[in-house]
C-alpha cells in the first residue's frame, strides 16, 4: 500500500449517531463510546461520521431527539450512551 493510500482510521463496520445534546451541540459518537465528538454545525458532523464510515451513509444514523456525548469507552454496569428519540424510530441519514 502506498503512503498516498493510507486507509480510513476505522474499520468499514462502523456505525456513528449524529444528533444535538441537551445545549444545542451537535454530537457524534460510535454507539460503544469509542470514537466520536462535539461539532460547530451539522454538516462538520457528517462530514466527520462520512469520513469514520468510509463514506457509507447506511453507517451514519441522525438520532431525532438528543443524544449526550460520552466518551468512556468502557460503560460501568448500567451506564449506555443517552439518546432519548422523539419518534419511536432512528432517521438514517439517507432519509432526512
Amino acid at each position: 500500500m502506498d503512503q498516498d493510500e493510507l486507509p480510513s482510521p476505522s474499520s468499514s463496520r462502523s456505525l456513528f449517531l449524529i444528533g444535538k445534546d441537551g445545549h444545542g451541540n451537535w454530537v457524534v459518537q460510535d454507539p460503544k463510546g469509542l470514537r466520536g465528538g462535539l461539532f460547530i454545525d451539522r454538516a462538520e458532523a457528517i462530514k466527520f461520521a462520512m469520513y469514520e464510515t468510509g463514506n457509507r451513509p447506511q453507517a451514519v444514523i441522525m438520532v431525532p431527539g438528543t443524544i449526550e456525548l460520552h466518551m468512556s469507552g468502557r460503560p460501568n454496569a448500567g451506564q449506555r450512551m443517552i439518546v432519548a428519540p422523539q419518534t419511536p424510530s432512528d432517521v438514517p441519514l439517507g432519509g432526512c
